[in-house]
């Protein structure tokens, strides 16, 4: 018999909180429970068939028969727990199409605007004194501030091709290590940690990465593909998935003809290398939303309206991205694609028009 790897205790007078935090599952226990597991944790032989609370701690998933493969972990349990403990978020019904998802979409915001909002603003002393800024300059070159001006989150998109140069232009300048900067070092900087891409990175590790997901780009197959910085290019990974985009993400099948996809991964390996300690876990989506943030706006300075998520099937992506069991993790996606500029889609529009009728 074996204790599950993925528990954690919590003291909550007048018993103790089990959480499986894989599964997410939470039992309470009593003292009888909790003395019970004790003994076993510290001897999970002295099992016994005939013991009810063994064997309801073993029907619970808190004792397994089978030891469970408990990969390597470079930080601390706390870390741990909060990667494995937001995967796979349980649903109790998943949106099998754009139309289920609105009418879910619209009780949850209504739930939410049922309840009494927050402050706009931060509460601040009451002699603090408004400084008036002037207003912003324009820039030399404004080609910055107008994509940072127009860019928007669109729900609603054409399904129109876009172009191989422009997937180039907006890996290379999003996730490609910059030929442009190969001078730009110095002997402070440590041999293989040279490359520099347009986005900071912690401790110059570039330690995220890119799948693409195309499904109508001209020129390029469907399917999913690695990027390659240092080489600016793509290999074929897998197919496209049978089922539709909107499965893998969270149920939002409004995105189902988006052209192309860009999956954000994270290499904790790297960052385990140089960063024993797990607010470097920090690190990882903070570089994530650099690289969500810059490619955003390269599309947006490309005539392209974009899309992101952080809802996903996390299994399934890992699946599809050939990466299953491995340090690499999946962490964000962002896509992008020629959109009718709504901020939400169309079955949605028509759902509040019916409701506000």
């Amino acid at each position: 018999m074996h204790i599950n790897p993925y528990l954690f205790i919590l003291p909550r007078t007048p018993g103790q909180i089990v959480w499986n935090y894989k599964d997410h599952v939470q039992h309470e226990l009593d003292l009888n429970y909790a003395c019970r597991l004790a003994k076993l944790i510290d001897n999970p032989n002295i099992f016994d068939h005939g013991n009810i609370i063994d064997t309801q701690l073993l029907n619970a998933g808190i004792l397994t028969v089978s030891k469970i493969d408990n990969p390597e972990w470079g930080w601390d349990e706390l870390s741990k727990i909060y990667h494995i403990g937001t995967q796979n978020i349980p649903c109790e019904q998943t949106p099998q199409n754009i139309h289920e998802w609105s009418r879910q979409y619209l009780s949850h915001c209504n739930e939410v605007l049922s309840k009494p909002a927050p402050e706009n603003e931060r509460p601040a002393p009451d002699t603090s004194e408004r400084i008036v800024l002037p207003a912003p300059c324009e820039l030399a070159d404004d080609s910055l501030g107008r994509a940072l001006r127009q860019r928007k989150t669109c729900r609603s998109y054409t399904g129109e091709a876009i172009t191989l140069n422009d997937v180039a232009t907006l890996l290379y300048l999003s996730l490609g290590f910059l030929h442009e900067r190969e001078n730009d070092r110095d002997d402070s900087i440590a041999n293989g940690l040279h490359a520099r891409r347009s986005s900071p990175s912690g401790g110059g590790l570039n330690a995220c990465e890119g799948f693409v997901l195309a499904q109508n780009v001209r020129g390029l197959e469907p399917g999913i593909y690695a990027y390659h910085s240092a080489e600016h290019a793509l290999s074929l990974i897998n197919p496209l998935p049978e089922s539709a985009l909107g499965n893998l993400l969270g149920g939002q099948h409004f995105i189902n003809n988006l052209p192309l996809g860009l999956f954000i991964t994270a290499r904790f390996d790297k960052l385990w290398w140089k960063y024993e300690h797990s607010r470097a876990y920090r690190m990882a989506f903070v570089e994530a939303g650099h690289l969500s943030q810059s490619f955003q706006l390269i599309a947006t300075a490309l005539g392209l309206n974009t899309w992101l998520t952080g809802a996903f099937g996390d299994h399934q992506v890992e699946n599809l991205l050939g990466i299953t069991g491995s340090a690499e993790q999946p962490l964000f996606f962002v896509g992008c694609g020629v959109s009718d500029g709504q901020a939400m889609c169309q079955e949605m529009q028509t759902l509040l028009q019916e409701t506000q009728a």
